[in-house]
């Protein structure tokens, strides 16, 4: 590695100290994407992702290179099993192989928690990938008892927003109807084997739809006047909480009030297209800023107000091979060369907890950019842009109601 390069690298973790957070949320989780051909290494990624605190990570698949490169690090892991691997999975013997040969090699050296079986399923309309759904987590799970894993790692999928019928009030969240007969077996299967229930939820989208309308502080938890709930005399200053206690509401009214929610995937994007409102580097710092700072107040959503908040940023990347909007490519906390995307500016005196055995810098210098391969071959066919439009109509929704609700 040549002198400058490592010069570069070697001060990745100095910047890092100075523009985003030395001290950090203990429950903060990060989604960690890889369509990209200009990223560090998984050896590299590791000194980042302790710099920011994160104990958790969410993979799109279960990269060997990732999973080796995080073993005794502390760092929990969530792997998933794209949309393509859905029919695959109902058998159980191919079930078992990819448990064998994906997650049981790592343990325990690499923490391995969760596995999600699919993204946003549901809002696909497509019944062969609805209809595989449940069967593939059902074979996934067995696989894990047979080799008696079931105990440490948990079998879940990950849905859109838009399986909300009602979204306003928070109080009366409902799903959608025509989805009814799989998510009532889907959270069965969670409730029987102790699962989380996973949500993407991206208050951004309001916003891009309809930025004359939709406060622009309520969605990136600036000071606002907020909202109240009537029917349960709750008040929100924050979209993104809204929406969480509105899936709470939903699950509630199905008899699964004490199921646990995660928001696997939310975010902001620091540059766009030029139809894409909001998309700048300071709405970005804002969003995910605060975001880690309400995190910190180890308080949950005005519904739940003693239940963990398990939020997953996205992402840890800018990934420039991302299809869709010049957003879809400019999620990441980080560029590609390892230095900040944008100062996050939070202080130490805005969050808790200090870096032990998951946090804290290393010191070492992050490593040459690993080559264009990657396994991350099912995050394009699930994590794609066109699919996140798919709820934007039920976003904005609760946006309008929420606005309306403001002005009065």
């Amino acid at each position: 590695m040549g002198f400058p390069r490592f010069f570069c690298y070697a001060s990745i973790i100095l910047s890092i100290s100075a523009y985003l957070f030395p001290v950090m949320v203990n429950s903060i989780g990060i989604n960690y994407g890889q369509i990209a051909n200009n990223l560090p290494s998984p050896e590299g990624v590791v000194p980042l992702v302790k710099s920011i605190g994160a104990t958790k990570v969410k993979l799109y698949d279960a990269d060997p290179r990732v999973l080796s490169a995080f073993a005794n690090t502390g760092v929990e892991f969530i792997v998933g099993l794209g949309n393509e691997y859905l029919d695959k999975m109902r058998d159980p013997a191919k079930a078992q192989a990819w448990v064998k040969q994906n997650v049981q090699v790592h343990l325990p050296a690499t923490k391995i928690t969760c596995i999600f079986v699919g993204n946003e399923v549901l809002t696909f309309n497509d019944t062969t990938l609805s209809d595989n759904l449940l069967p593939a987590m059902q074979s996934v799970h067995t696989a894990l008892v047979n080799l008696g894993l079931d105990k440490q790692v948990t079998v879940t999928t990950a849905h859109s927003l838009a399986i909300l019928e009602t979204s306003y009030p928070p109080s009366a969240g409902a799903f959608r109807e025509d989805l009814m007969d799989c998510l009532s077996e889907t959270l069965s299967f969670h409730q029987k084997t102790g699962s989380p229930f996973l949500i993407n939820a991206y208050p951004y989208f309001a916003y891009k739809g309809n930025p004359k309308q939709v406060s622009l502080d309520f969605v990136l938890f600036q000071p606002n006047q907020g909202v109240i709930d009537l029917a349960t005399n709750l008040h929100y200053d924050n979209m993104l909480y809204a929406q969480i206690d509105a899936v709470y509401s939903a699950l509630a009214s199905l008899g699964y009030k004490k199921l646990g929610v995660h928001i696997s995937e939310t975010g902001w994007p620091s540059k766009g297209d030029e139809d894409e409102a909001g998309a700048t580097p300071d709405n970005a710092k804002k969003y995910n800023g605060n975001l880690i700072k309400l995190m910190s107040k180890k308080t949950g959503t005005p519904m739940r107000p003693n239940s963990d908040l398990n939020i997953y940023v996205f992402a840890l990347f800018n990934e420039n091979m991302k299809p869709g909007p010049t957003s879809e490519r400019n999620y990441g906390l980080f560029k590609p060369d390892g230095t900040p995307a944008y100062p996050l500016g939070i202080s130490t005196n805005d969050v808790v907890g200090s870096n032990t055995t998951a946090g804290g810098s290393s010191g070492n210098a992050v490593t040459q950019p690993s080559s264009p391969t990657s396994s991350s071959t099912g995050y394009l066919s699930i994590s794609s842009a066109t699919e996140r439009y798919h709820f934007i109509g039920h976003v904005l929704l609760l946006a309008s109601f929420l606005l309306i609700k403001t002005l009065v």
